[in-house]
């Protein structure tokens, strides 16, 4: 029994070509860097100011620890789900906050000039639990003896927190940078919840472009182009953090 062989025509680096050359890609791969590197340093630098407030004593701390903890192990669809109430133009409780300090309420999701910061906002929101854990047991590690040896030069509490706090602290924030680059750039969820990737792509991001082109275009090859393109800049982005990492993170 004889099978007819398919004819393949070898289309070499087109699909990547018409890939670079669309517009839709250069929208998306600048959305995908604004949103990678604010959502990567408003969650880590808000999940370390948590972290130096829970690590003092309180009454309740128990408690408010883990209510700032519960959002990270609460599903990405249902937070979304959750913001998408918030977000609301004419109920939501975002705008009330606003029209409480005389200010106008805005579009939020609905407008291309505020969609791309909502969503940043709920990823900001969702990480700071996680990155305040990790940097709690981060800063139990940092030996108590420099802090007696800054207290003893007289140090400010500025100064003991620049050179010795954030040092002691930099392997956590290495691993954190790394970890919310990379979510970053495999955000999705989020994303097809509360914009769909609109309004006029300014929240499509690189993973969206692809799920776009390949599950709604059905142009396979340049939805495969747009993966590559995905990993290699997840490559990329690692290998600069790791090489910033020799002369920023302190091991000792």
């Amino acid at each position: 029994m004889h099978y007819m062989t398919p004819e393949y025509k070898m289309v070499g680096f087109k699909n990547y070509a018409k890939l670079l050359a669309s517009r839709d890609f250069s929208q998306a791969l600048s959305n995908t860097l604004v949103f990678c590197v604010f959502s990567a340093v408003f969650s880590i630098a808000l999940g370390l100011g948590m972290a130096l407030l829970l690590e003092k004593k309180f009454k309740g701390k128990s408690f408010f620890s883990g209510l700032v903890f519960s959002p990270w192990i609460t599903p990405t669809v249902a937070v979304s789900l959750v913001w998408m109430w918030i977000y609301d133009a004419d109920h939501g409780m975002a705008n009330a906050v606003l029209h409480l300090f005389s200010l106008p309420g805005l579009k939020w999701v609905g407008s291309s000039k505020t969609a791309m910061l909502s969503v940043i906002i709920v990823t900001v929101w969702k990480s700071i639990g996680y990155n305040a854990i990790l940097y709690l047991a981060a800063l139990e590690k940092v030996p108590r003896s420099l802090y007696e040896a800054a207290s003893l030069d007289r140090a400010s509490k500025w100064g003991t927190f620049l050179r010795v706090t954030l040092p002691g602290i930099s392997p956590t924030t290495f691993f954190l940078a790394v970890i919310s680059t990379i979510n970053g750039l495999q955000a999705y969820d989020q994303i097809q919840v509360l914009t769909q990737g609109g309004p006029a792509g300014s929240t499509r991001t690189l993973l969206y472009l692809y799920y776009q082109l390949g599950f709604q275009q059905y142009k396979m090859g340049q939805a495969a182009s747009a993966a590559v393109v995905l990993m290699l800049a997840i490559a990329v982005l690692s290998a600069l953090q790791w090489a910033l990492s020799k002369r920023a993170v302190s091991y000792r």
